[in-house]
């Protein structure tokens, strides 16, 4: 097995970062308009106008959202076991790293379910 490195970061980086455009582009502009804020959201449209530009492609964005999680999640749980350094420093970088990655990791899945949900699900009942 190969060792924890700080390239084991990125994927669950970008999967972050997936995650919170579901999150822009679906999630917070249906919760604004299931709570009334309809002029919030027409501010945030007029002065971010590439969130309509998500909105119409957001079955892509969840799905290539969704694929980039599922492999983040693999890779994590692949290196859960994996050696960490001798050095007690390393090491304890090496914890710190797996923790840091497990928190994104889950706070990104967090995100993408709250995304997921306000796009597809509370969607049907408005």
């Amino acid at each position: 097995m190969k060792p924890v490195s700080t390239k084991s970061l990125l994927l669950p980086s970008l999967s972050l970062f997936t995650s919170i455009g579901t999150l822009l582009c679906c999630a917070l502009p249906a919760l604004f308009v299931f709570l009334g804020a309809g002029a919030l959201l027409a501010g945030i449209i007029s002065s971010a106008p590439f969130l309509i530009i998500l909105s119409k492609h957001k079955i892509i964005l969840f799905f290539v959202s969704g694929i980039l999680m599922l492999i983040s999640g693999f890779l994590i749980w692949r290196s859960r076991n994996a050696p960490c350094p001798a050095d007690p420093l390393k090491a304890k970088a090496c914890n710190r790293l797996r923790i840091t990655s497990l928190i994104i990791y889950f706070f990104s899945v967090l995100i993408y379910f709250f995304g997921f949900f306000f796009a597809f699900i509370i969607i049907k009942f408005i």
